[in-house]
């Protein structure tokens, strides 16, 4: 297609658009330099392909800026264009990452280099792009972007080490370290959906880069970068710049995760998932050097980058159903608890075997379960001392404040989100000889860290030390459950809870800014019939290090007058690092009631967060312009606002489909509405349908 026909054609095409002109404006601007710029030639097909077939959201959303650096590096959908991960914004990202550590470290460079580890993503999504087309991006996995990133290091003088197969997050972190690196990349999308992916950088301590050092990255990135070097890996191997990292590596992490842990209790039986991904080369494997009893499942622990066997197929441990299909194999191989970790082996999840059935622990609840577990038994051990510290971000449970004070030792609290901040700490107790006071580091979305052999969360830390506890507690004829409530019995009932508006888009963009934007000019004194007594903004203070330092500040904490039996109430808002997102995080704090029992308090606390958080998601909802429905909150609550509000305008027709009477129609216009919904779309919907006609929708429809 002609340049000027097709530049004149997208741009006929966004003016349908309801979407700011300046996003409009940049994504042309944007589309301009990839039609005429060689180094874009082999995408040219596909956006021919996006503009004559009309997907102008999809290639505005693509195209209208250059995808971020957030909280944990560069992550996002794979796709056309610089607001997409593909093999240009990963290699430009590791040529801009070059002429920094250049710039930096100068001849240092050349002989320290960085280190590459990626995991199991590959791009397999269909009916985005034209398969009979030239497309770059199809079936992109990360050792694909691995390799095109050692080839840019490589050509820029920089020794590469890189992992000759699958690797997690913890163990690119201890082995930058163990190598005296310079830095490290992980090719990774962490716990995102399986069409994401992304790079994340750490500096030569082995943890990500905090502000105002990640903006000197990102300006060199975004600024200086000219071309993009490449020399092809063979050539690399045989100048000396490419070295492969195998089993001896492996075995050096090995050693240095297993050195966390306490105590040799070990009769629980666990079940262990990698949720298709890479831990079953770290935290199973330390769990089984430990002598834990320890069961691998194996339907959910073959790599895989289409995460097959979960709900959703989403490796995110903060989902509950996504343990769905392992509660099955866990009975049957008599497991006292099930352990789980996200693709790239940093976040844990958690659910044990209790009277009542299966229960789920949030971030937060395994948060406190490691560190009151590490306070008590260094306490019987006499280990424990005044200097010892503790480690959390503000959005983590102040329940650990609790525990402190109880215990007596030091809490580095309400740092900015993110476990780069946690590590930054680390760092600091480690230049002034205290490394050792360091008891544990952790946030809510179920990471943590301990020991001094990394700087990134890992999921052997707090896997090692509740399987401890486990096992303590099933030798005394408990569990996990029975603990934690006992914890709660004495110092009092801490209910915590993540939410999120997910605004995907150019347009959400904007929308996630209103939303602070309008918190901070107006700020709010009720919401609902709840009022507010203090508002905190993390913009407010000292000023910024850099713009990155201003993003991560983005934060705004809403403290709300106590309601008997409620002894403290609060909303964190942030928008995501990483996500198109704003993130809410509830927290609920109660006293020790004797006059109530444990269940009553969990009842009334589950009663009043669902009125709040009603209360605060419309309030919000109402700033970007949306009236938000009750029912909207049976949604599943990864859903975008775009989805949840495009559900309702289609459950007329859902319910309109009892009127065929082909049951093969029914089911074959049943699958075309709700294919928006992704895998698993029934499930995603189906508590709202009943709320409203009583029935699921296979039942009243007659599909079952």
């Amino acid at each position: 297609m002609d340049k000027t026909a097709l530049i004149k054609s997208i741009n006929n095409g966004f003016k349908s658009l309801n979407v700011a002109d300046k996003f409009k404006e940049e994504a042309l601007k944007n589309i301009k330099l990839w039609l005429d710029d060689p180094l874009y030639i082999d995408y040219i097909p596909q956006i021919e392909y996006l503009t004559e077939s009309n997907k102008w959201d999809l290639l505005l959303d693509s195209f209208y800026q250059v995808i971020p650096f957030g909280t944990g590096g560069r992550r996002g959908m794979v796709g056309i264009g610089p607001n997409r991960i593909n093999g240009i914004t990963i290699t430009m990202s590791a040529q801009g990452h070059s002429q920094y550590l250049l710039k930096k470290y100068g001849s240092d460079s050349a002989t320290r280099g960085v280190v590459i580890a990626y995991d199991v993503r590959k791009f397999l999504k269909k009916g985005i792009f034209d398969d009979g087309r030239l497309n770059p991006v199809k079936e992109l996995s990360c050792e694909d972007l691995a390799k095109m990133a050692a080839e840019v290091y490589a050509a820029n003088g920089i020794k590469v080490y890189l992992f000759k197969s699958l690797a997690s997050t913890p163990e690119l972190s201890f082995t930058v370290r163990h190598l005296n690196a310079l830095a490290g990349d992980m090719i990774s999308a962490s716990h995102n959906p399986p069409e994401f992916n992304g790079k994340k950088v750490v500096d030569e301590h082995g943890g990500q880069l905090i502000p105002p050092h990640d903006e000197e990255l990102v300006n060199v990135v975004v600024n200086e970068v000219k071309e993009i070097k490449r020399l092809p890996i063979p050539d690399a191997e045989a100048k000396g710049l490419i070295i492969y990292l195998g089993e001896r590596e492996h075995e050096e992490y090995l050693k240095a995760a297993s050195q966390i842990g306490l105590n040799d209790y070990r009769s629980a039986r666990i079940l262990y998932s990698s949720f298709h991904g890479t831990s079953h080369t770290s935290a199973y494997e330390v769990l089984k050097r430990k002598g834990f009893d320890v069961v691998l499942d194996t339907d959910s622990s073959t790599p895989d980058p289409a995460f097959p066997s979960l709900m959703f197929n989403i490796p995110n441990p903060e989902v509950i159903e996504a343990y769905k299909n392992l509660m099955p194999n866990a009975d049957k191989q008599n497991a006292e608890i099930i352990i789980v970790a996200d693709p790239d082996g940093d976040r844990i999840g958690l659910m044990s075997k209790e009277s009542e059935g299966w229960r789920f622990y949030t971030g937060n609840e395994i948060m406190v379960l490691a560190t009151a577990y590490l306070l008590e038994e260094k306490q019987k051990q006499g280990s424990l001392k005044s200097s010892n510290v503790i480690v959390k971000t503000a959005v983590t449970t102040n329940f650990l404040k609790v525990l402190a004070k109880e215990y007596r030792v030091e809490i580095v609290p309400d740092l900015l989100v993110g476990i780069k901040y946690v590590a930054d700490v680390m760092n600091n107790l480690e230049s002034e000889g205290r490394i050792d006071d360091f008891l544990i580091g952790g946030e809510e979305s179920h990471g943590s860290v301990a020991g001094n052999y990394i700087r990134d969360k890992d999921t052997s830390v707090p896997a090692i030390l509740i399987s401890e506890l486990a096992s303590r507690e099933k030798d005394k004829g408990s569990s996990l459950g029975q603990y934690l409530d006992g914890l709660y019995d004495k110092y009092g009932y801490f209910r915590n809870y993540l939410t999120e508006i997910r605004l995907p888009g150019a347009e959400g963009m904007s929308k996630m800014a209103l939303i602070q934007e309008d918190l901070r000019s107006n700020p709010p004194k009720t919401m609902g019939d709840f009022e507010i007594s203090e508002q905190l903004d993390f913009w407010k203070g000292d000023p910024f290090l850099s713009e990155t330092d201003k993003v991560s500040r983005n934060v705004i904490i809403l403290r709300f007058k106590p309601i008997a039996p409620f002894a403290s109430i609060q909303v964190t808002i942030r928008p995501s690092g990483t996500e198109p997102k704003t993130k809410m995080y509830f927290e609920i704090g109660m006293v020790p009631n004797e006059q109530s029992s444990l269940e009553q308090e969990k009842q009334e606390a589950d009663t009043f967060l669902k009125e709040l958080e009603k209360a605060v998601i419309k309030y919000c909802y109402k700033i970007i312009g949306i009236d938000f429905p009750d029912r909207g909150f049976l949604l599943f609550w990864q859903l975008s606002a775009t989805e949840k509000m495009h559900y309702f305008e289609i459950e007329p027709q859902i319910e309109a489909l009892v009127n065929e009477t082909e049951r093969n129609v029914r089911d074959q216009k049943l699958n075309e509405l709700l294919e928006f919904l992704g895998s698993n779309p029934i499930e995603k919907v189906d508590k709202a349908f009943i709320a409203k006609n009583g029935k699921g929708i296979r039942e009243f429809l007659n599909l079952v």
